[in-house]
């Protein structure tokens, strides 16, 4: 479904990816793991357009979506080939209502006659937003903004599903909340990139893991390679 294949990006003049290699198929969950400051959101930026808006650029390398070349498209035409984002920082509207911001992405890029995910279907997943759903974004607990972005990334019918930090800074029962929303999307085939820092939360979840240092993929593995590589942990994931 996505691939990148020595993918080398930067900003201005510096040089932050230097060949990043990751691929994804379709019902997998996969983690982009490694230090702060190593390249995983200047990867997803890159994957999503995303890179010209903060003055950068993709310098080489690939991007494609179903083998198809997508590096250089501008970040509307990435989404609408079904690639969803729950960007860092949850970035949610802060004078729209839950429903607002919800509703603002509604599309159906899932390639399915009828859409999986609706409104109510995404209030199922979030009882806490339908009771929210008159309160503005600004109003909103960090747990709860986190939740709206997960909805409205869902909202657009993501074939594949990329959280950066999926549960940063929040609540352990918010952070046990996001867990499970996840564990449940992985059941129903949900393809899902993902960026934490809880190891022990994603090796329960994810299918594999590919590790970058200093914007190089310096590993890939599955959760039972990564349990056996203490090695890899310690030289590449702990501060």
């Amino acid at each position: 479904m996505l691939s990148l294949h020595n993918l080398t990006a930067g900003y201005g003049g510096s040089q932050v990816l230097f060949g990043v290699e990751l691929a994804i198929g379709a019902g997998e969950v996969v983690t982009l793991l490694g230090r702060n400051g190593m390249g995983k959101t200047t990867t997803i930026r890159a994957i999503m357009g995303l890179l010209p808006s903060v003055g950068g650029r993709v310098w080489g390398g690939g991007i494609a979506v179903d083998g198809a070349p997508v590096a250089g498209l501008p970040a509307h035409r990435v989404a609408q080939l079904g690639l969803g984002l729950v960007p860092e920082g949850r970035q949610v509207f802060a004078t729209l209502t839950v429903e607002e911001n919800l509703l603002a992405t509604a599309a159906n890029r899932s390639g399915r006659a009828t859409p999986r995910w609706t409104l109510e279907e995404v209030y199922a997943f979030f009882p806490r937003l339908q009771e929210r759903r008159r309160n503005p974004g600004a109003k909103l607990s960090g747990g709860e903004q986190q939740m709206v972005a997960i909805g409205r990334a869902l909202m657009t019918n993501p074939r594949l599903l990329i959280l950066d930090e999926a549960t940063e800074g929040l609540a352990p029962l918010i952070r046990a909340e996001i867990w499970s929303v996840l564990a449940k999307l992985k059941a129903e085939g949900q393809a899902i990139l993902l960026i934490d820092k809880n190891l022990a939360a994603v090796s329960r979840l994810a299918d594999r893991h590919v590790v970058i240092e200093k914007g190089r993929t310096v590993w890939t593995g599955t959760s039972a390679d990564l349990a056996a590589s203490p090695q890899v942990r310690d030289s590449y994931l702990h501060v």
